[in-house]
């Protein structure tokens, strides 16, 4: 039963039936016929928030579309018609309302359009796939408080074809739609056989008074050096009643404390009348706040947010509505840089180099939900990223999405429906005028930018992908979203703050007025800011390629791509055995291959690691694969190589060349094999911690063309009282190079070259040799960065680290496993117990310094709504978990045997399920795992301190391994 002023969610207990095989009307469905499932039911249960086809393959109608080849046997939309994907859903819901209340039904989202019957009484939901349905419903509801709701789904209009050799939008139909177009296919992207139709976003219930509070918009506006700021706030409020309604609007500023205590910072009251029957807008007087806790993005500071909560009270009546919503202060500028030419963001008047991805969506049959979410950008908040792009060929993406970018100091680049391909720059040329109703995308923009203005965490829009809108949508988007005086040139801002108490030009009162918006993906500062296809490149580079002038002209690089090979257990867990070769290799000439994946993996969009006569393959310089298991794990050597290259390129010319680069992409919405950095089952590829690495705020690194080492400083502070200590180490367990570079002094905002490295041009380095870089305060040795790389001299290869497999290094590990419930968090300390004369440096402890609002979020320590959902019992489940924690919460210790002296290299972590081994092909990972580091390297006398967290299925009892290449085992560490 929702109460006054709150949603209730309509989450579960729907019920799915094709449209063709319902012979009853929507009427008789929602009164005297209501639908069951039975033996001759076409009825099924439905996913709701999801789509049709969602529903299909949770009831086992057609296959995972995801797995192998299955997508091929499901029929497609183009070839069956949209009545075959034209549904029925239905719930019922209870809910009696008393005098003067009123009751709407609201879907946030659906695909394409809908008729809606609740209680045999007709609604229509008009098309669109990015609009908000609010229906009053007050008026036929059952007296009972049993109401049936069945709502009849369409497919989009344009659904479109693939055609034979697929491409880019299929045959770009979709784009005639405001609709998702990754749907008909791209080059990562198998199409979607539904075109995503069906319910696919939150439907709820939420009950008010006479007087319905609508859209909020919450803006802050700052002075004196962001000592002095304004909260503004406007709403509308709508009267339902055929009576003047005279009311007290309130809102309410809370802060957390520690400890679960809220703090109040503001609350406010003032009289307003609402008309019968109108809505009127309400803007409050504006709140100060001295100093308050500043909102900043990843890496920059604490993602401090504050709860607003507005109320409105009616006279004769009392409360009638609240709402509430987290708010972040915060500022954020972007103009286009003169030293670089790229975009410039500054967030708080600090310049933010912009370090991030492109995301398309969660997942490709939109089975979205705060979970997933939550892991999502999490996994992107780990990877020590700052921006997300919201790609326009996908979604504008979900609160829930925004919330955790809120959370985890995401900065979000959100793009309206457009994309070159399928917008007038496609093979074939089509829809050059964008979608066929202009006014429909319009108003699908306009509430998408209500929904979701007031999150912190969003940075900026623009209009597409690759292209810009049609001019009139163009131009209707420009004016909409031209910023407010105070959030544009100095000259305007100041003449704004003397006349600020005008009420007309509070900025709240703008549709949104507080970021930018940008015509196009490669205009205006991104790319080469015209609109040319400047972004990319998308295939395997040679790592030192990255850090040479040539590589990339322009300042800001919107899309910048490479490979994406998952682990060997991804592959068997996604793919049929045929699935499971690797791909043949050709031999061309002068060192170059060319590989030929098998038709799943071609399927699957597999990029190669290698690119006949430019790059020789990433793989083969560790020696030809044997099996599935050795291909990926040499592939993730390459991943983790490729992609710190790529960002420690970007990093070598910060502020002098580049202010920023989004690299295409983070992730799949699907099985695929290309451009990712965990995969669709949510297990992380050595890339993603290539990335952590390298994008970490402060950091210290090896420039791969001129051999210097670098130290990287984002912040805005000057770092002195520090050090590099670098060390060489050979196959032999030798170390012989070792310095250390004292009394460093790190400017802020800068890339700071430091010497160049002697070892690889003297006349007794090794063909392969690792190198171990530490910047560490001097006072007290705390690790501020560290950096591992093994290395080939120039135009050599890894092969020799083939025998090294055979080295069998000790190692010991400790662990420690503290359990809440289903979630584990273990602290695990790795050593190499072998030891040589340089195995006593001061530094090997690895004592890591988490600089303040730096670091890891626990995803396990946020103490948030979303949280409430884990707080399960911890009976049964508790105790057959604890025997992986030896003698309660002592610590647990293991070792392997080795007895020889080196590098214990590439180490990587995984959780299983302790079950006994399954048949061939069975994944028994537990997955998301989230991990402080992995695929790390130790030399002699080193130790790792790791943090793993996770949440164990129900009745599962989970256990840790530990990999290497040169282990002679797995090591089962609790």
């Amino acid at each position: 039963m929702a109460e006054i002023g709150k949603k209730l969610k309509l989450n579960s207990g729907w019920l799915a039936a094709r449209s063709t095989e319902v012979e009853l009307s929507g009427a008789q469905l929602t009164t005297t016929h209501p639908p069951s499932i039975g033996p001759s039911s076409p009825w099924m249960e439905a996913a709701v928030p999801g789509t049709v086809l969602g529903t299909l393959v949770k009831n086992k109608v057609v296959p995972d579309p995801f797995y192998g080849l299955q997508n091929e046997t499901i029929i497609d939309i183009a070839d069956s018609g949209r009545e075959y994907y034209t549904f029925w859903f239905f719930t019922t819901f209870q809910c009696k309302l008393s005098e003067s209340q009123h009751l709407d039904l609201n879907f946030r989202a659906i695909n394409y359009s809908a008729e809606v019957y609740i209680n045999g009484h007709q609604k229509v939901l008009p098309k669109g796939m990015f609009r908000r349905h609010s229906l009053d419903v007050s008026d036929v509801m059952r007296p009972d408080g049993t109401n049936l709701l069945a709502v009849l789904v369409h497919p989009p209009d344009h659904p479109g074809r693939i055609p034979a050799q697929g491409g880019q939008g299929g045959d770009h139909e979709i784009g005639k739609d405001v609709a998702a177009q990754y749907v008909e296919g791209w080059d990562w992207m198998a199409p979607i056989r539904d075109r995503n139709t069906g319910i696919w976003d939150e439907v709820s219930i939420s009950r008010t008074g006479p007087v319905k509070i609508i859209d909020p918009h919450l803006v802050s506006t700052f002075f004196d050096d962001y000592k002095r700021v304004y909260l503004h706030a406007t709403l509308e409020m709508q009267n339902k009643s055929s009576w003047v309604a005279d009311c007290s609007v309130n809102v309410q500023v809370t802060t957390e404390l520690e400890g679960n205590i809220c703090l109040v910072e503001h609350i406010q009251s003032q009289k307003v009348s609402v008309p019968a029957g109108s809505t009127i807008q309400y803007t409050f007087p504006q709140l100060y706040f001295y100093k308050p806790n500043l909102w900043w993005p990843n890496g920059m500071g604490k993602q401090s947010l504050y709860n607003v909560v507005i109320s409105v009270d009616v006279d004769g009546f009392g409360e009638s509505d609240s709402w509430n919503h987290h708010f972040g202060f915060r500022k954020i500028e972007s103009d286009i840089d003169t030293a670089t030419g790229g975009r410039l963001f500054k967030v708080n008047g600090q310049p933010i180099f912009i370090r991030g991805g492109n995301w398309i969506l969660s997942d490709g049959l939109l089975r979205l939900s705060e979970k997933r979410y939550h892991t999502d950008i999490k996994f992107h908040a780990d990877m020590n990223f700052n921006m997300i792009r919201c790609w326009g060929g996908g979604l504008a993406e979900r609160p829930e999405f925004y919330h955790y970018c809120d959370i985890y100091g995401l900065l979000v680049w959100q793009e309206f429906w457009i994309t070159g391909d399928v917008d007038g720059r496609g093979v074939p040329v089509s829809n050059p005028n964008g979608p066929l109703d202009h006014d429909l995308f319009l108003l699908c923009a306009r509430d998408t930018v209500k929904l979701l203005r007031n999150h912190p965490s969003l940075a900026l829009w623009v209009g597409g992908n690759e292209q810009v809108p049609p001019p009139d949508i163009n131009t209707a988007l420009k004016k909409d979203l031209e910023l407010h005086p105070h959030f544009q040139t100095s000259s305007e801002n100041e003449k704004w703050m003397v006349d600020s108490s005008s009420e007309s030009e509070d900025p709240s009162q703008y549709l949104d007025g507080t970021r930018i918006y940008v015509q196009g993906s490669m205009w205006d500062g991104f790319a080469n800011g015209k609109g040319d296809f400047t972004d990319g490149p998308y295939e395997i580079q040679y790592p030192e390629n990255f850090f040479k002038d040539d590589f990339y002209k322009y300042g800001f690089n919107p899309e910048v791509g490479s490979v994406g090979m998952p682990v060997a257990a991804t592959i068997r867990a996604t793919m049929p055995s045929e699935g499971w070769e690797i791909p043949l290799v050709k031999k061309l000439p002068a060192g170059y291959v060319e590989e030929v994946p098998n038709p799943i993996w071609d399927y699957h969009k597999y990029i190669p690691y290698s690119k006949p006569h430019k790059v020789e393959s990433q793989i083969e310089l560790y020696g030809s694969p044997k099996d599935l298991d050795d291909f990926c794990l040499k592939a993730q050597l390459a991943n983790y190589i490729q992609y710190r290259a790529l960002i420690e390129g970007w990093n070598c010319r910060m502020w002098k060349k580049y202010t920023g680069f989004l690299i295409w992409k983070t992730q799949n919405p699907w099985t695929g094999l290309r451009g990712q950095f965990y995969d669709h089952l949510l297990d992380q590829t050595a890339g993603f911690f290539g990335c952590r690495c390298a994008a970490e705020p402060i950091h210290v690194q090896l420039n791969l063309s001129t051999c210097c080492i670098e130290v990287v400083n984002t912040t805005s502070d000057e770092i002195s009282g520090v050090a590099i200590e670098a060390s060489v180490w050979d196959l032999e367990g030798t170390c012989p190079y070792f310095k250390v570079f004292e009394k460093l002094s790190l400017p802020p905002k800068q890339t700071s070259s430091i010497v160049e490295m002697e070892y690889p041009k003297s006349k007794d380095s090794k063909p392969v040799y690792f190198l171990l870089l530490k910047l560490y305060n001097v006072s007290n040795y705390g690790i501020i960065s560290r950096n591992f790389y093994w290395l080939h001299q120039s135009g050599g290869d890894y092969k020799q680290l083939e025998s090294y497999r055979k080295s069998n290094i000790p190692i010991q590990v400790t662990s420690q496993v503290i359990i809440k419930g289903s979630t584990y968090e273990v602290r695990v300390n790795v050593q190499n117990k072998s030891k040589n004369a340089e195995s006593s440096s001061l530094t090997y402890n690895n004592n890591f310094i988490n600089r303040q609002g730096e670091g890891d979020s626990d995803s396990n320590s946020l103490e948030n709504k979303e949280q409430t959902d884990k707080k399960r019992s911890t009976g049964f489940f508790h105790r057959i978990c604890r025997h992986i924690v030896t003698g309660s919460n002592n610590p647990r210790l293991v070792e392997t045997n080795g007895n020889a002296v080196g590098v214990a290299f590439f180490l990587h972590f995984s959780v299983h399920s302790a079950k006994a081994e399954g048949k061939e092909g069975e994944d028994t990972r537990i997955l998301p795992v989230h991990y402080s580091d992995n695929y790390f390297s130790l030399v002699p006398g080193e130790a790792m301190p790791i943090k793993i967290s996770f949440e164990a299925p129900p009745g599962v009892a989970p256990k840790i391994t530990l990999h290497g290449w040169n282990l002679s085992h797995r090591l089962t560490v609790c």
